[in-house]
């Protein structure tokens, strides 16, 4: 092709972009993009057959998706005579086998003198694809309204030889992903204190809306819940790419615990009372108050002031020190 057939040609390409087009394609088979299949789905398609790409699921993790196309080793004998289109925006959403359809031509490449060839289409803004040596944008951001997309492999020359009619090829989609996902928090308040007023503040800004899900970044944040009704509470978490996070937030009342730790044979008063399990959080009003610890003939007494919102870890240790004098 000389220059200026091809500059004709890429006018009469874009005058074609903006309408719709009748299109009759030989449909092998149809690509279902979700996050269930995250490596894709491979298609084989014939010298000059089709395939729709369709998004299912949640989409809101895509970025774009990439379409590899694999030729076989002859196809280097034939290159240049192949091309690929994209179109959207169907008029219907074709079966396998030939079908008669209008859509919107969205891109026209020539295929490279490559066996494997990498497209790439954004889905959405700042996508940050750029073409490459590896892998070509086929075109610019195409909204998901215009799926499912027809993908054609199309040869461009006359008389086509046997031998190009018989190739095969294989096409894999697959979605790529961007590097976020989803946060979901869920509380639960204690029976005593229902919906008390709280901040929540994730990565140390506040959240207007925390019932809401939220897409983060993938990579530990942090939530810290501030409160004068319920104790104060951080909690350290991992967001994973194209993962749903339910995060499980237990509010606490702001009475002060006492936690013990001890031997088996202790018994324990707490202000003169005998507590028959200690081995279970034990709640008390702020204030100084009185620990006792019995083990056998052997007796502990201390005083602790305790503060609102805190616990405070109690433990009773017996040590042998043994040295060794020369």
């Amino acid at each position: 092709m000389t220059i200026g057939a091809g500059i004709l040609f890429f006018l009469f390409f874009l005058s074609f972009q903006a309408q719709a087009e009748s299109v009759r394609a030989l449909i092998a088979g149809t690509h279902r993009v979700s996050l269930a299949e995250p490596e894709g789905i491979t298609i084989s398609l014939s010298s000059a057959s089709s395939s729709i790409i369709q998004l299912e699921g949640d989409t809101r993790f895509f970025r774009g998706i990439e379409l590899e196309l694999t030729a076989p080793q002859n196809f280097l004998s034939h290159r240049g005579n192949f091309a690929v289109a994209l179109y959207g925006e169907l008029d219907q959403v074709p079966r396998p086998g030939t079908a008669e359809l209008e859509g919107r031509r969205l891109a026209f490449d020539q295929l490279p003198a490559k066996i494997q060839t990498i497209y790439q289409i954004p889905l959405i803004a700042g996508h940050g694809f750029r073409t490459t040596p590896y892998a070509t944008v086929l075109t610019g951001v195409i909204s998901q309204l215009s799926f499912p997309l027809l993908f054609r492999l199309m040869p461009v020359v006359r008389g086509v030889p046997a031998e190009v009619e018989s190739m095969v090829f294989s096409l894999n989609v697959k979605p790529i992903l961007n590097n976020e996902g989803a946060l979901k928090i869920n509380f639960r308040y204690p029976a005593n204190l229902l919906n008390r007023p709280f901040t929540v503040l994730l990565d140390n800004e506040p959240v207007e809306n925390p019932g809401r899900e939220m897409l983060l970044r993938e990579g530990e944040h942090q939530l810290a819940i501030v409160s004068e009704d319920y104790r104060n509470k951080n909690v350290r978490f991992i967001i994973e790419r194209a993962k749903t996070l339910d995060l499980m937030v237990e509010l606490m009342d702001t009475t002060p615990l006492l936690v013990f730790e001890y031997p088996e044979n202790a018994r324990i008063f707490l202000n003169n009372t005998y507590l028959p399990n200690p081995k279970l959080p034990q709640p008390v009003a702020p204030g100084q108050h009185e620990i006792r610890f019995h083990v056998g003939d052997y007796t502990v007494i201390r005083s602790i002031t305790v503060q609102k919102g805190k616990t405070y870890r109690l433990a009773l240790s017996v040590d042998v020190n043994i040295t060794e004098n020369e």
